[in-house]
């Protein structure tokens, strides 16, 4: 048990930052009205973003080892919460209000949370950057929601309604 606990890291500097930040993101994805994406959606979208994350992770913190979040040898209560939580309801809030319309207004809006999000880790202490800094991550966001995003959702689209007039 004891064990359990310290795997928790609940010692991390600004570890409040990013349970504080899921538990904001978690919580607007449930109560938020419904607009523009079903459960469905949702269901897959927090799937596959949290699967993506979790990668990239593993990848860039691991891997590359270009940034650490609190113990860099634990996989702590902060790391599991926003890297699970906080992408994958951005990219359901984001899908949620998208459109044909405010695309690019939305992608602007959703970097810079994104980036606000990711220099409070790092202004907490939470998170420390070996390699990688901001402007990369401004690259990545843009390219996540100004392009991947909306190719998800329209994939998601496309295969239900194929499957349902295939099955038809």
């Amino acid at each position: 048990m004891q064990d359990f606990i310290s795997n928790l890291d609940l010692g991390a500097k600004g570890l409040w930052f990013p349970v504080t930040m899921s538990i904001i993101f978690a919580i607007a994805v449930i109560i938020i009205p419904k607009k523009n994406i079903s459960w469905r959606e949702i269901y897959i979208t927090f799937s596959v973003v949290g699967f993506v994350t979790w990668f990239c992770d593993g990848l860039v913190a691991r891997e590359f080892d270009l940034v650490d979040l609190g113990n860099p040898n634990k996989a702590g209560l902060g790391d599991t919460l926003c890297y699970t939580f906080v992408p994958s309801s951005l990219a359901i809030l984001y899908l949620n209000y998208l459109s044909k319309n405010n695309k690019w207004k939305l992608t602007i809006i959703f970097t810079v949370v994104s980036l606000l999000i990711e220099l409070g880790m790092v202004y907490v202490g939470y998170m420390n950057y070996k390699g990688w800094n901001s402007l990369i991550s401004i690259i990545v966001f843009l390219i996540v929601f100004g392009l991947l995003l909306p190719i998800h959702i329209r994939v998601i689209r496309n295969e239900f309604a194929g499957l349902k007039t295939s099955l038809s």
